[in-house]
């Protein structure tokens, strides 16, 4: 919801574009920062009992949602920003608690399912929830009641999941994990001077060393992620396709995160099969080439809901299999020692290099309009492929331990 649904509540209210992206790209900053939360959350312990914690408020939040939609876009921000954060502190949590409880092979045996289930997440909110809201505002002509009927649709099917949660019963801890629980993050974690945490000097140098590359192979898609929605729900005078509730819901919630997921799928293949350093450059160049799809389409608008769904799968699909690209530099930040903290810094790295870039996005589609934005979008894709030539040859961005990925 704070992904993909957000930029459209806040677009109904009323919202300029500028500030729509730029309050969407804020409401990544929870993700951002959700690996300084780690070493406190660890602290604390009990990791059950704080994921209950944080489904009780995230239901909580979602009612405040529901509840904001008369209040105001400031109010609608807000209950987003907290719904953000606490799924943020959620998802720590849950990962912390599968760490203790569940042995490496199992967690791998895990990640197919959660994959799935997070996709499934996605289509219920960016599509069926989109379409029932889109339903709602042709029956009852009222747009924020829409939206607060269907928030407090979310929240309850949300309630019904935490308490089959509580209901479960609780894994047996795994033998031997207070002697090895997060021994990766923990080696890449030092105690400064004051003694709070910190990263080690040399994680931070390869953080700055390599955030460059990640930042150029993201580039492309960071300024279409929004400006892609806008250019669908504007109206054709200001050059936008002027699609319902329903159709975004359906292209680009249904259609376009199917695509998404089967790109994945396609793209782990490959780099189970190839390796990730060989795979590279194909899935860099597939990573920046969704942007000249959506600067076809304003050549050449869609005139039906099937052209447009074969838009949108063909650019989500480019978008799915080159995102394991960025693997590559996150892996590089995690050293060759700590490995199992790379799935743990993906999100939050990859968050950071895509903020900017969102964030700007509407107030380009402003300054320039979308056929000019989106030839700008993809030129930037060979000026990004340039840089990420230059750094990839470059001998300190070379890391020996990638090479068998």
């Amino acid at each position: 919801m704070v992904t993909y649904v957000a930029l459209l509540m806040l677009l109904q209210l009323g919202v300029a574009p500028a500030w729509a992206t730029l309050c969407s790209a804020l409401l990544f900053v929870p993700w951002v920062l959700k690996p300084f939360m780690r070493p406190w959350a660890r602290r604390v312990g009990h990791f059950r009992q704080m994921a209950h914690v944080a489904e009780a408020l995230l239901f909580v939040s979602l009612m405040l949602l529901a509840f904001s939609f008369n209040r105001g876009p400031v109010a609608v921000f807000l209950a987003l920003l907290l719904v953000s954060l606490f799924c943020a502190w959620h998802e720590l949590t849950v990962r912390m608690y599968y760490e203790s409880h569940l042995r490496s092979s199992f967690r791998r045996i895990l990640t197919v399912p959660r994959h799935v289930c997070s996709q499934i997440a996605v289509i219920f909110t960016y599509g069926a929830l989109i379409f029932l809201v889109g339903t709602l505002e042709v029956y009852f002509r009222q747009i924020r009641y829409s939206w607060s009927l269907g928030c407090y649709v979310a929240a309850g099917l949300f309630l019904l999941l935490c308490m089959t949660n509580i209901l479960l019963p609780a894994l047996p801890k795994k033998e031997g994990y207070k002697a090895r629980q997060g021994e990766a993050w923990e080696k890449s974690v030092t105690k400064g001077t004051n003694g709070r945490p910190g990263f080690r000097r040399e994680g931070m140098e390869r953080a700055v060393r390599w955030f460059p590359l990640l930042f150029f192979l993201l580039m492309p898609q960071s300024l279409m992620f929004f400006a892609r929605v806008l250019y669908l729900y504007d109206t054709r005078a200001r050059g936008g396709l002027q699609c319902t509730m329903q159709e975004i819901g359906f292209a680009q919630g249904t259609v376009g995160v199917i695509a998404f997921s089967l790109g994945i799928a396609v793209g782990w293949r490959l780099i189970r099969r190839y390796s990730l350093h060989r795979c590279f450059w194909p899935m860099a160049l597939s990573l920046v080439l969704s942007p000249f799809v959506y600067w076809g389409m304003t050549f050449s608008p869609p005139q039906s809901l099937w052209m447009l769904c074969g838009c949108t799968m063909t650019a989500q699909l480019l978008f799915g299999m080159g995102i394991g690209v960025c693997r590559f530099p996150v892996s590089a930040v995690s050293g060759p020692r700590y490995d199992g903290s790379i799935d743990m810094l993906q999100i939050p790295l990859v968050a950071a290099a895509m903020f900017l870039p969102m964030a700007l996005s509407g107030w380009m589609v402003e300054r320039l309009g979308y056929d000019v934005f989106f030839l700008v979008n993809a030129l930037s894709a060979p000026v990004c492929l340039l840089g990420i030539w230059l750094m990839h040859s470059r001998r300190q961005y070379v890391s020996p331990h990638l090479k068998h990925q």
